[in-house]
């Protein structure tokens, strides 16, 4: 066999078809599952999952309205746990339309499936036309659809999406004790009978079912902690899927006595737990073109030179808590927190996975953790992308991929590489770029980002106010 045969190429995935990414479910189909109750469920702004459950027989009664959905109070997306921030009130309701193509059996609540949805206005508003007349600039899930159709629209470009999620797994949360302490893909972390062994074969199975695509689990770095990959899906159906993994992780941990938790970083002496993203470009309508830079086409360059440019403005999007920035430091496996890219650099916030392998190809988002809303985050990232691809944008950072991170290169080092900016290294110092952000600005909308910082402030104030610590520390794993 020749060198040439010898490259590594990874798992080719293709865009859909259709734009469909797996098979529709309809109601006899859920009847033949036993399915007797449908979780109608959303995504706040701060990352809660909420749902109602409605009776099967019901759920067909709203299928057969005009806009199958139901009334939301419109503070719900201005809700921080319990307490409305300031920019809501409580007058006012939501349609929150039911989109089937969502619908998922959750085999982790057996006799349950799931649906997720879009906010939107009960009565059009006037002056607009079409489905734009209805749609809310809140909804995560709106904002993220209208980032991929521009996408495909304008530029002619799509994306897939695939998501790593970290988790540790709880014994108790006052006092935090995790579940072992066995480090990462360590046998002993996975014994046959234990409980996280079962707990991790359930999440395997239940995953499976309901037709989310495991490519593997395994222990990761700290105490009690494992990580649970699935395959890449256009975006908003990647983020779909992401939310049903979470609460499949959820649930059977609970089912089990453990507490599974998202948080970023529970064990300062140890690693934290991110939500990395591994995002694919693709232009199905042209033939690839090469760029300035080995191993990345000149589709790729310009979508990572967007990226790049406005990484550090997105920061409260993809890292939303204080906690996200106690995980978000140069040493520790986490991306570092100078604004680059490396190819296979764990230390750099964009890693590029696959670079010899344009089937497999990938951007690897080390920023982002399970405290973020993905369907806000993925937005955000794919929105700075397209920028660069629109404007052709020159891609000035090199690959950081010799023996050291960007930390470690020195001043000199950095600047032979094109690397000047670097990440937020606090929740504070996040908000104040995010405040300037002209991207955001271009894809949320003014009013998107005043709530937002409403909503994210408050979120703040709700976790730390008032508490010691340990109870700070309980609040956060318990919530995430």
């Amino acid at each position: 066999m020749s060198a040439a045969n010898l490259a590594y190429q990874g798992v080719q995935y293709d865009l859909p078809q259709d734009g469909a990414s797996r098979p529709s479910i309809s109601i006899d189909d859920l009847k033949a599952e036993g399915i007797k109750h449908v979780r109608i469920q959303w995504v706040d702004l701060i990352n809660n999952i909420r749902y109602r459950v409605v009776p099967l027989p019901y759920f067909e009664k709203l299928l057969k309205t005009s806009r199958p959905g139901t009334s939301l109070a419109k503070v719900s997306l201005g809700l921080v746990l319990i307490t409305v921030v300031e920019g809501f009130n409580p007058v006012g309701e939501y349609l929150y339309a039911i989109d089937l193509s969502s619908l998922r059996i959750c085999p982790y609540a057996p006799g349950h499936a799931s649906v997720m949805g879009w906010f939107e206005e009960k009565n059009p508003v006037a002056g607009i036309d079409g489905h734009r007349a209805v749609e809310v600039d809140l909804c995560p899930r709106t904002i993220l659809r209208r980032v991929v159709e521009n996408a495909k629209e304008i530029a002619g470009i799509e994306f897939l999406v695939g998501f790593e999620t970290e988790f540790i797994l709880l014994e108790s949360t006052l006092p935090v004790k995790a579940v072992n302490q066995h480090g990462w893909c360590n046998a002993p972390a996975l014994p046959s009978g234990t409980k996280e062994a079962q707990v991790m074969e359930e999440i395997s199975e239940a995953l499976t079912l309901s037709g989310v695509e495991l490519q593997m689990y395994h222990a990761e770095a700290a105490p009690g902690q494992y990580e649970v990959v699935t395959g890449p899906l256009p975006p908003l159906q990647a983020a779909d899927a992401l939310i049903h993994t979470r609460e499949t992780i959820f649930n059977i941990a609970s089912k089990h006595g453990l507490r599974a938790t998202l948080a970023p970083r529970v064990f300062l002496d140890s690693s934290g737990s991110a939500a990395h993203s591994h995002i694919s470009v693709h232009a199905p309508n042209e033939q690839p073109r090469p760029s300035a830079h080995e191993n990345l086409s000149e589709l790729e360059a310009t979508f990572l030179a967007g990226l790049l440019e406005h990484l550090a403005s997105l920061a409260l999007l993809v890292l939303p808590t204080t906690a996200s920035y106690k995980r978000m430091q140069d040493g520790v496996w986490s991306g570092g927190t100078y604004v680059c890219w490396g190819t296979d650099n764990r230390e750099a916030p964009i890693r590029l996975c696959n670079a010899t392998s344009p089937s497999s190809r990938n951007f690897e988002l080390k920023t982002l953790d399970g405290t973020a809303n993905p369907y806000l985050a993925l937005a955000a990232v794919l929105g700075a992308g397209l920028s660069g691809v629109l404007l052709s944008k020159e891609l000035t950072i090199k690959d950081c991929s010799g023996g050291k991170s960007a930390a470690l290169l020195g001043e000199s080092g950095r600047a032979e590489l094109g690397i000047r900016q670097r990440m937020p290294l606090s929740w504070e110092e996040a908000r104040a770029k995010f405040e300037k952000s002209v991207i955001v600005d271009s894809v949320f909308g003014m009013d998107f980002k005043t709530k937002y910082l409403s909503v994210n402030k408050g979120l703040k104030e709700q976790m730390t106010f008032g508490l010691m610590d340990d109870e700070a520390l309980k609040l956060l794993v318990e919530t995430f």
